[in-house]
């Protein structure tokens, strides 16, 4: 059984709300009594991309679990390899991919530099289609990026979700090992379905969205500031089915 906790939209910052939240999270993990097999962070761990949000980002992410992230739309590509991953500050794309011999996890960027939507590039696409080519056939692959690549039903994340996801889709089509997508940027826990596979949505740490129907449409209205950081952890059994459970973390 494999056991990875997945959370997104830290947004660290200078302010105690962000650093004190991600905190709360990331001592939960530490106290867990088991050994995680990752901890993978979907994205917008800083606020601002600036350096030294990364590198306090860097401090509260310290952990005996393996860490792994990708970049959002408020996070720097450069900045993000110095900082965080201690590599050079190139702009390419940030892909990264963690292997072990019951999964694999390969991280795309499917942030856009400016843009707060996102897109995976045709060399992000080639790069995950060789990552999943070099994978044997019975060992599940989870794919995970930032923007969901698909509609869920909100309309102010869906107006800058993934676009182009029908190229992820296809590629999905020639690898039946994919067990499922994982993402953020919502700011909200969701499941559904993408190209046949789970897509499971990370909560946000900072903050939470409201649902459509849970507020007046009114910008300051969008998120809920009360609610506790939350986190999803996914499981994958021997026969590569994913289960997702959701936990709030106390302050």
């Amino acid at each position: 059984m494999t056991v990875i906790a997945h959370l997104s939209d830290t947004h660290i910052d200078s302010a105690p709300r962000s650093i004190e939240r991600t905190r709360a999270v990331m001592r939960y993990l530490e106290d867990l009594p088991y050994d995680l097999d990752a901890v993978v962070v979907t994205g917008d761990v800083t606020d601002h991309g600036l350096p030294d949000e990364y590198e306090r980002a860097r401090r509260l992410f310290a952990s005996r679990h393996p860490v792994l992230f990708c970049p959002g739309n408020h996070d720097r590509r450069d900045a993000f390899r110095r900082h965080l991953l201690a590599q050079d500050g190139a702009t390419a794309p940030v892909n990264q991919v963690h292997r072990s011999a019951d999964v694999v996890i390969a991280l795309c960027d499917s942030s856009v530099p400016g843009e707060d939507e996102g897109l995976l590039t045709d060399d992000t696409l080639a790069w995950l289609e060789d990552v999943l080519a070099g994978t044997p056939d019975r060992t599940p692959v989870l794919i995970g990026f930032h923007h969901p690549p698909t509609r869920l039903h909100v309309p102010f994340v869906d107006g800058i979700r993934q676009f182009g996801a029908e190229r992820l889709a296809a590629l999905a089509g020639r690898h039946r090992n994919i067990a499922g997508f994982l993402c953020g940027h919502a700011h909200t826990a969701a499941a559904t379905v993408f190209a046949g596979r789970p897509l499971l949505v990370a909560p946000g740490v900072v903050s939470a969205l409201r649902l459509p129907w849970e507020h007046r449409a009114t910008p300051q209205d969008h998120v809920h500031l009360d609610q506790p950081p939350a986190l999803a952890f996914h499981v994958l059994d021997d026969t590569g089915r994913l289960t997702t459970h959701y936990r709030y973390v106390g302050m």
